[in-house]
C-alpha cells in the first residue's frame, strides 16, 4: 500500500471504527468500474459515464502548477469500500459499530438540535438519511445520491454533469468513474428552509477513497443552508477523497454552503465545487479547511444572472507536513453581478498555504463590484504562505478592489500579553484565535464551536 508518515493523536476525531466492511475493490480498471455499477444495479447511461471518466483518467495529466501529487498511486487505493449497513430511515437501526462512531462526532445531538435533516456517510456509501416531515410535505427532496437516479430520473438528468463536465481535469474524470454516496437535494420554488441540512462524510478505511456526489437545486425565491463536515482517523496509509459538488442557485434564491474540513493527515483531498446563479441570487461559500496531507480545493462560481453575488469567507490552516492550496474562481457573466471575498490562512511547523483566486470578468458584465482581502498569518520563520491572484477583466465600468496581506505574529505583541500574565503559548494561541474570530462567526453557533476546537488543536499539534 502506499505509505505516508503521519502522527497519529487521540482528539475526538481520530476515532477508529472497527473496519467491517463487506466488500473492498482496489485500483481503476474497466472491471471494478463495471462491477460498481453493477452492485448499485445502474442503467446502463450512468455505466456509459463511468466507462468515460475511466478512459480521461488515464489520458489526463496531473496538474503542474499545484502540490505535486505523484506519492499518488490509483492501483493501491481502495476506490470502493462497501460498510455492514444498508441506507437507513432510523437511527436505531444503524449497525452499533457506524452509529457509535457518529454518535461521538456528535451527529445525532446536532440533528436533534439545530438541523431539518441530516446524512451520513460511511467510506462508500451513505448509511442514514432523514428529513424532517413537514419538508417533505412542501416537496423538498433530500436524500442519498445513489437513491435520486432511481426515483426522480427527469430532475436528475436534467442538472448531472451540467455545473462540473467530466473533462474538467484529470480527479473528476476519477470522480464520474467512481462515485458513489452523497446527497441529493431540491428546494421547490418559493420554500424557504429556516433550519440547515446536514450531509457529514466519515472515511473509516484505511488506505481508501471517498467520492461521493452532492447535488443541490434550489428554485427560483427559494432559500437554504447547507452544513458539509467531512473527517477521518489518521493512518499510515495514504487515503484519497475525490468528491463532487454541484450547485444551481436560482432567480431570487439563496444558498449558503458551509464547510468544515477536517480530514487525517494522510489524506489527500481533491474536492471539487461548482456554482451556477441566476439573476438576483445568491452563493455564499463558508469554508474551513484543517488536516490532509494535501488539499487542492477552489470552489468555482458562474454568475449567470443580472445582480448575481458571490460571497466566499474561508479560512485554512496548515501544520507540519501539510500543503493546503486552495481559493476559488469565479465568473461574472452579467450585468451588476457581485463578488466579496475574505480568505485567511494561518501555518506554523513548516506548513504551506496557498491561496489562489482566478476572477473572470466578462464582457457584458458592465457596473460589477468585486472586493477580495486575502489575510495570512505565519507562526514562525519556518511555515511558508503565499497569494497568487489572476484577474481578467474585460470591461471598464465596474468597482474592483483587492487586498492582501502576509505577516508574522508580532514580538511586541506577545511581549505585551505576556506583560498581562499570559505565557508564551496563550499569548500565541490569544492571537490566532483573534485573527480567526470573522471567519467562524460566519458559521452556525455550534460549528463555530467546532472550528474554534480545530484551531486549539492545531495549535497543540493534536490533530493527526
Amino acid at each position: 500500500m502506499a505509505k505516508t508518515q503521519v502522527s497519529i493523536d487521540t482528539n475526538i476525531y481520530n476515532i477508529k471504527a472497527k473496519d467491517e466492511s463487506i466488500l473492498k475493490t482496489y485500483g481503476l480498471t474497466e472491471q471494478v468500474v463495471r462491477e460498481i455499477s453493477k452492485l448499485k444495479g445502474e442503467p446502463d447511461w450512468i455505466l456509459d459515464i463511468r466507462l468515460k471518466g475511466l478512459k480521461l483518467f488515464y489520458e489526463l495529466e496531473n496538474p503542474t502548477w499545484g502540490p505535486d501529487l505523484s506519492m499518488l498511486h490509483i492501483e493501491e487505493i481502495a476506490t470502493y469500500v462497501k460498510p455492514n449497513s444498508n441506507m437507513e430511515r432510523s437511527w436505531e437501526d444503524i449497525p452499533d459499530e457506524i452509529k457509535n462512531t457518529f454518535d461521538r462526532l456528535g451527529i445525532p445531538e446536532a440533528e436533534k438540535k439545530s438541523l431539518a435533516g441530516v446524512g451520513a456517510q460511511f467510506d462508500s456509501e451513505m448509511v442514514y438519511h432523514n428529513l424532517e416531515e413537514e419538508l417533505k410535505s412542501k416537496g423538498v427532496i433530500y436524500c442519498n445520491f445513489d437513491e435520486a437516479i432511481f426515483k426522480y430520473p427527469e430532475l436528475f438528468k436534467k442538472y448531472f454533469m451540467k455545473a462540473v463536465p467530466i473533462n474538467d481535469h484529470k480527479y473528476i474524470a476519477l470522480h464520474y468513474a467512481l462515485f458513489s454516496g452523497g446527497s441529493f437535494i431540491y428546494i421547490p420554488k418559493g420554500v424557504k428552509l429556516d433550519m440547515p441540512l446536514q450531509s457529514y462524510f466519515r472515511l473509516n478505511a484505511p488506505g481508501a477513497g471517498q467520492f461521493e456526489h452532492t447535488l443541490i437545486i434550489v428554485e427560483d425565491d427559494a432559500s437554504l443552508e447547507f452544513i458539509e463536515g467531512c473527517s477521518a482517523p489518521g493512518y499510515n496509509d495514504l487515503n484519497l477523497h475525490a468528491g463532487c459538488v454541484e450547485l444551481f442557485v436560482g432567480k431570487n434564491a439563496y444558498l449558503r454552503f458551509s464547510t468544515i474540513e477536517n480530514w487525517s493527515r494522510n489524506m489527500l483531498n481533491l474536492n471539487t465545487k461548482k456554482c451556477i446563479v441566476d439573476a438576483h441570487g445568491k452563493i455564499e461559500w463558508i469554508t474551513g479547511s484543517f488536516g490532509s496531507k494535501i488539499s487542492m480545493l477552489y470552489p468555482l462560481s458562474i454568475l449567470n444572472g443580472e445582480g448575481a453575488t458571490c460571497e466566499y469567507t474561508g479560512i485554512s490552516f496548515a501544520g507540519k507536513g501539510q500543503n493546503l492550496d486552495t481559493g476559488l474562481k469565479v465568473v461574472l457573466n452579467a450585468p451588476k453581478t457581485n463578488l466579496f471575498v475574505d480568505s485567511k490562512s494561518i501555518s506554523k511547523d513548516g506548513g504551506i498555504c496557498t491561496f489562489r483566486s482566478n476572477v473572470d470578468v466578462m464582457k457584458n458584465a458592465h457596473k460589477a463590484n468585486l472586493a477580495l482581502s486575502c489575510e495570512s498569518l505565519m507562526l514562525d520563520s519556518e511555515s511558508k504562505s503565499d497569494t497568487i491572484p489572476f484577474n481578467d477583466i474585460r470591461v471598464d465600468d465596474i468597482t474592483f478592489s483587492h487586498e492582501a496581506t502576509i505577516g508574522k505574529i508580532s514580538d511586541e505583541m506577545i511581549f505585551y500579553l505576556m506583560s498581562r500574565g499570559l505565557d508564551e503559548e496563550e499569548a500565541k494561541a490569544l492571537i490566532v484565535r483573534g485573527f480567526a474570530e470573522p471567519i467562524s462567526k460566519s458559521f452556525p453557533v455550534e460549528y463555530a464551536v467546532e472550528m474554534n476546537r480545530l484551531i486549539n488543536l492545531e495549535l497543540e499539534g493534536t490533530i493527526g
